[in-house]
């Protein structure tokens, strides 16, 4: 970060026009192809196909998520908590949401408490 005095000396030098670096031009020097325009709305398109197309993770059941490892985060707090697939299904059982689990995970160890129920609580992130 430059000094004041440095600051100074740079708004005058730019006021009488000396030592200022070029501006970068308002417009591209090329137009860009059409195909450029079009390859990228195939793309979005099948990013959000590929993205839409299968539940949620956190509204899946145990028994139906293929990972090994499940992590949940605060949002809040920033604290993430990882378990593994055998341990919830023991903790929990095969039928219940991951959602549920991670959320009782979370508020099991929150240590951001307020009093108000409102705030109370981590915000959960599931990966």
């Amino acid at each position: 970060m430059p000094t004041r005095k440095q600051m100074d000396k740079l708004a005058a030098a730019a006021a009488l026009g000396r030592n200022v670096p070029p501006g970068r031009p308002s417009e591209p020097a090329d137009e860009i192809p059409p195909e450029y325009w079009q390859a990228a709305r195939n793309d979005a398109a099948a990013d959000h196909a590929t993205a839409c197309s299968g539940p949620l993770i956190q509204m899946q059941r145990l028994a139906d998520i293929q990972r090994y490892l499940l992590r949940v985060a605060c949002r809040r707090c920033g604290r993430i908590v990882e378990i593994q697939m055998a341990d919830a299904v023991r903790l929990a059982g095969p039928q219940a949401l991951w959602k549920d689990v991670g959320r009782r995970l979370l508020d099991e160890t929150c240590t951001q408490r307020s009093g108000r129920l409102e705030e109370d609580g981590c915000l959960p992130s599931f990966e």
